[in-house]
């Protein structure tokens, strides 16, 4: 049985995993591309090898939307040619939005094929599993939410642009979201407040303040720059409605946590009814990401049965489950 080595290369995270047989191994390591983009070669050369030795690699990407990048075409080479200074000492391929895993040279000609692909790698390991599921995946940024008919998916866009007419792409997540994104008034003393489109908190810090986030889970920088912690997190949502902690008490700034959480449950949820209308009624959520939580409370507000992924997974599906294809195709 060959050792997989599979990378997810985002815009702000990467994420790695590691198959050899039942053995699974995943790392995870807060990278911003836009920040400093010539690093990424390094930083994927010591994820891999964090993950450990592998026989084949294979990659799946969402850094080209970054905008580091003018276009995706040139997003898509700068990672590609990334990938294979790190990684191309081994055969290496990339996944496509069909689910196909292409070598590098096809992959060059194939800029938009190969763009956003890692929803498909979840997908077909949901697939192979439920005939017939709803898969929600809400990671840091975004929520990916496919369908899974007649054991194959049946997903109607395959682009960013056109999942996100479809509902299929969800741009929210539990760390990244300017909360001005999430609704754009809050209550405030028994009326509503217009909110601050200033980057002054992100839903890391809800989520925080409601205990639904461990410190150490926030893991991408704080929009001011102070620690993670529920004081700090508080002082950041209060400056959503122009004030401070001294104008607003702790009560109040929860508050709006909570309705702000609401609002980031109702956006998704109303996604995931557009998204679930094929399907039948007997057909589970599958709740992946570190948001999975979210998808759980999902499921249970469209009344249906949650079927949670390997909890070896656990952040990283897109990256396991790309590990696992790659081993089934070597077989």
């Amino acid at each position: 049985m060959p050792a997989t080595l599979a990378v997810d290369i985002g815009g702000a995270n990467t994420k790695a995993a590691r198959l050899h047989g039942t053995s699974l191994r995943t790392v995870s390591r807060p990278f911003e591309v836009w920040r400093d983009r010539e690093a990424l070669a390094a930083v994927l050369r010591e994820v891999a090898a964090e993950a450990g030795e592998a026989d084949a690699v294979a990659i799946t990407m969402t850094a080209e939307l970054s905008d580091a990048f003018r276009t995706k075409r040139e997003g898509v080479a700068f990672v590609l040619a990334a990938a294979e200074e790190a990684l191309g000492d081994r055969p290496l391929s990339v996944l496509t939005t069909a689910g196909e895993l292409v070598p590098m040279g096809e992959a060059r000609a194939r800029p938009w094929d190969v763009a956003a692909a890692n929803w498909m790698a979840t997908a077909l390991a949901v697939a192979d599993a439920h005939p017939d599921a709803l898969l929600i995946d809400i990671g840091s940024t975004t929520a990916d939410i496919v369908p899974i008919a007649a054991g194959r998916v049946a997903a109607s866009g395959h682009n960013d642009l056109e999942r996100l007419l479809a509902g299929e792409l969800v741009y929210t997540g539990v760390l990244r979201t300017n909360l001005a994104a999430i609704a754009p008034r809050v209550p405030v003393r028994g009326g509503w407040c217009p909110v601050s489109s200033e980057y002054f908190a992100i839903s890391a810090d809800v989520h925080l303040v409601l205990g639904r986030l461990a410190p150490e889970a926030y893991d991408c920088p704080t929009p001011d720059g102070r620690p993670a912690a529920v004081a700090f997190a508080r002082e950041r949502i209060a400056r959503l409605v122009c004030s401070d902690a001294e104008q607003l008490d702790g009560d109040e700034v929860d508050a709006i946590a909570a309705y702000l959480a609401g609002e980031q449950l109702r956006q998704i949820e109303d996604a995931a009814r557009r998204v679930q209308r094929p399907l039948p009624p007997e057909a589970p959520v599958v709740a992946v990401g570190s948001g999975a939580f979210l998808g759980r409370q999902v499921a249970a507000r469209l009344g249906r049965a949650v079927a949670d992924a390997p909890a070896a997974w656990g952040e990283v599906a897109p990256a396991a489950a790309l590990a696992t294809l790659l081993a089934a195709r070597l077989c």
